[in-house]
Formats: C-alpha cells, sequence, structure tokens
C-alpha cells in the first residue's frame, strides 16, 4: 500500500511521499482536460492534509482555466448534489476514505454527478501519465468562490425520501459516530431536522480519528458500548468520507455494513415508487437479493466497484442500489453511495413499523459471508480461475470481475487484487461452516 493507487475513479497515496502537490496537480490538470465546460467543485474530508492538498489541486484547476466552487469539508455524496446542484462540469473530492491518517486521495466526478465511469477514468488516467494539461494565459485563468451551505441541496433531497413528521414525532435517541470526518456536519443536521436526540462522537472535522476509521466490528466496540450505555435506539458509524454507513443496535450489538443496504431495499420495496428494480455488486450479501424476489422485482448483480453499480441501475433502471460495505444507493438523490439515505431511509423503517432495529435486523433473510485472502500472481491467476470453474460445473459462472460462481442458496467471489498480488475469496451460504468451506476449497486450489 505504499505506492501510488490509481484506479478509474481517482488516486490514493501516502501524504508527501506517493501522494505531493506535483502528483495532485498533474492529475487534476489531466481532468480539467477532459471535461467540458464549465466551473468544478471542490471538496474535502477533515484530514489535516486536505488544505493543502485543496490549494494545490485550486491552483491547477484555475491555471487551466477553470472556475473553483470551494464546498471546503463536505461528505462525497454530498458533492454529488451539488455538482448538478450548481451545474458544475464536475468536482474532485479531497479523501482517502476509510485509509490511516498518513493517506489522502482525490475522488472524480462528472457532469452528472456521480463517480467517473471506466471509460472516462481510463482517459483521465492515460492523460496524466502522459503529463497532458491545458494551461492558459494570464487573461483566462479562473476564479474561486465559496459554496453558500454546500449541505442544504443534500439535506433537502434525503429529507424528501421519508416521512420527517413521523419521525419526528417518534422522537428517537441516536448517536451519530463520524470518527473526526466530514459526515458530522450534515450528519448531525439531519438527525435534528429528523426530529431525533443526537448523541455525537467524532464531531470535529479535523481528521484525528478517534478509532481506525473503517466502521467494522472490531474497530466500533468501544462506541458500540457507548450506544448501549447512553440508551441509543440505533448508532449511526460513518467513515471518513460518510459515504458508508454501519449500524449498531440499542443492546450495543454491532449489525454491520451488509444491513444497511438490506434494511435500506426492505423499505424500498415496501414503497410503490421505489418497488422496481435494484442492482447490487458481485460482493455483496444476498439479502438484498432475496427480498427484492419476495417484492416480485428483479435484481442484478454488476462487477465490485460503485461505479459499475451505477451504471447498471441507470442501464437497468433501477429503482434502488448500492454495495454491502455500507453505501445504499437512491438515484432520487444521486448515483453515489450515501449514509445520510441510509440514517433517515433506517429511522424511516423503524418508525413506520414500529420495531427496534434489532428485531429488523432479525427478521431479514439469515446469510453468513466469509472473506479471505490467498497469495497469487496474475500471471496464474487465469489457471486459477479456469480450475475453479472447472471444479464447480453446477454453479452458473459469471466472469468479467473474477469468477463469481452461484448455486440456489450460496456464491463464490474470487477476483484479484489491482494493488498487491493477491486474490480475495468472498463466499457467502445460510451457515458460517458452508462459507467458510467455500473459501476453503478456492484456496486449495492456489
Amino acid at each position: 500500500m505504499s505506492e501510488l493507487i490509481i484506479s478509474v475513479s481517482g488516486l490514493r497515496g501516502i501524504v508527501g511521499e506517493t501522494l505531493t502537490p506535483e502528483v495532485a496537480t498533474r492529475f487534476v490538470a489531466a481532468f480539467a482536460s477532459h471535461l467540458p465546460p464549465g466551473p468544478i467543485v471542490i471538496g474535502r474530508d477533515g484530514r489535516n492534509s486536505g488544505p493543502m492538498l485543496s490549494r494545490a489541486i485550486t491552483a491547477a484547476l484555475t491555471a487551466s482555466g477553470r472556475d473553483c466552487l470551494d464546498a471546503d469539508v463536505a461528505a462525497t455524496p454530498t458533492i454529488g448534489v451539488l455538482v448538478r446542484k450548481l451545474n458544475a462540469a464536475g468536482a474532485v473530492q479531497i479523501s482517502a476514505s476509510h485509509n490511516p491518517p498518513p493517506y489522502n486521495g482525490i475522488k472524480l466526478f462528472g457532469p452528472a454527478g456521480r463517480v467517473l465511469d471506466a471509460e472516462t477514468g481510463a482517459a483521465i488516467r492515460d492523460a496524466y501519465f502522459a503529463n497532458r494539461a491545458n494551461w492558459v494565459g494570464h487573461d483566462q485563468v479562473g476564479s474561486v468562490s465559496s459554496v453558500a451551505d454546500p449541505h442544504l441541496p443534500h439535506l433537502q433531497k434525503v429529507t424528501a425520501t421519508v416521512d420527517v413528521a413521523a419521525i419526528s414525532k417518534a422522537g428517537h435517541r441516536v448517536l451519530l459516530d463520524s470518527n473526526h470526518g466530514a459526515g458530522s456536519l450534515l450528519g448531525k443536521r439531519l438527525l435534528e431536522t429528523l426530529g431525533c436526540e443526537v448523541v455525537t462522537v467524532g464531531e470535529s472535522p479535523d481528521g484525528q480519528f478517534s478509532h481506525v476509521p473503517e466502521p467494522t466490528a472490531e474497530n466500533l466496540k468501544e462506541i458500540a458500548a457507548r450506544v448501549r450505555d447512553e440508551g441509543c435506539a440505533v448508532g449511526f458509524c460513518q467513515d471518513p468520507d460518510a459515504d458508508r454507513l454501519a449500524l449498531v443496535d440499542g443492546a450495543g450489538r454491532y449489525i454491520g455494513e451488509e444491513y444497511t443496504l438490506a434494511l435500506c431495499v426492505q423499505r424500498a420495496m415496501a414503497h410503490a415508487e421505489t418497488r422496481g428494480p435494484i442492482v447490487i455488486n458481485g460482493a455483496t450479501s444476498g439479502m438484498s437479493e432475496s427480498l427484492a424476489r419476495s417484492a416480485g422485482v428483479k435484481s442484478f448483480r454488476s462487477a465490485v466497484g460503485e461505479a459499475n453499480v451505477a451504471d447498471m441501475m441507470i442501464e437497468q433502471k433501477a429503482t434502488y442500489g448500492g454495495e454491502g460495505n455500507g453505501g445504499p444507493i437512491d438515484p432520487r438523490v444521486g448515483y453515489v453511495r450515501d449514509s445520510f439515505v441510509g440514517m433517515a431511509q433506517v429511522l424511516d423503517l423503524m418508525t413506520g413499523t414500529g420495531k427496534s432495529l434489532a428485531e429488523l435486523a432479525d427478521a431479514l433473510p439469515r446469510f453468513h459471508i466469509v472473506k479471505s485472502v490467498a497469495q497469487v500472481t496474475s500471471e496464474r491467476l487465469p489457471l486459477l480461475l479456469d480450475a475453479l470453474q472447472n471444479a464447480h460445473p453446477d454453479a452458473e459462472a459469471t466472469t468479467g470481475d473474477g469468477l463469481r460462481l452461484a448455486w440456489q442458496d450460496k456464491w463464490l467471489l474470487v477476483r484479484g487484487s489491482n494493488t498487491e498480488p493477491i486474490v480475495r475469496l468472498i463466499a457467502e451460504a445460510q451457515t458460517q461452516s458452508e462459507a467458510q468451506a467455500l473459501c476453503d476449497q478456492a484456496a486449495a486450489l492456489i
């Protein structure tokens, strides 16, 4: 992870080592050279390297003749909403998501207010390596202006998807753990708008993470205990750029990220406006798939990655979608994973059903996921995938994003890492032992 990681949606690296001001300026200059005319929104999460990178990126964009709209600290899904609201040509979000403090990164948005599709992202990556830029003369340098209340448009879109009056009447006591990331600014405001009594943790967006930033069970033990001790009905735990949401129930039990999407899909299937096709990725739990089937609607699986999910949602005219890492995608708000959508709609589901988070989670279709990794070179990977497919002729095989083998009640996904000589093995079944056996059998072929 010490090397600069460049993907179709952006880049990520260690500040001062692999991610320098020079790298940032070259990358966004290449980005600007591919965009249609118009201003570019700039946002960031709370990391202390954010202001420095923001200044460097702003300089590169204005030197490319672009006007910049500075949203300062804002969540990644908020930036997507702003692009459309402000009729911008695109956006640059400065964030390393759940990576530790030494890292930062750049995520790119196109004019549709979503992360770039693979084709556009690849073209910008190539332009970066070719050191392409469209620098302008002194009389064409762009301007910089601040966005007044950058969170309001996002707040309005999220609250329009739920019954605000009913949620407010319920008066939920909730805990919000933004872990000193970008989510607290809109998160607290949203929950108070929904009439909640809010206990905040990590409210200041200064990047001084109070626990490891990825919202996993191991990293949220103390937060989970506090949800219980504070008498909260639910704990909402965001990653640093607030596009992912993990849940904790009132007893302090980590419900997790997979359940965030499943609960949002359950709610979507209960409303005519959103009861329609859904899209999840190949590594997401089958809970959402099962809920869609019960509602009599189609479900589709895309390749892993937010851009791939969004592409397929648009293609299939899906009414809902997302990824199992805690990222629901509601097209009414935007084609971006959104923790605020998750918070509002989980509260709406609790309110509408009169059930606790624990009751709702326990009633979902029960599956077990096992995730592991194995060492394998890129040269050997095709042989491994062929061997796996031959070993399971009874499975429905899908290729293009590694190999996905699916049976009626279980599945296995094997895909190579883009940054390390490993394969990721992910299996889901109705029992933990069965899911583990799928991963073990695949690993034995390596």
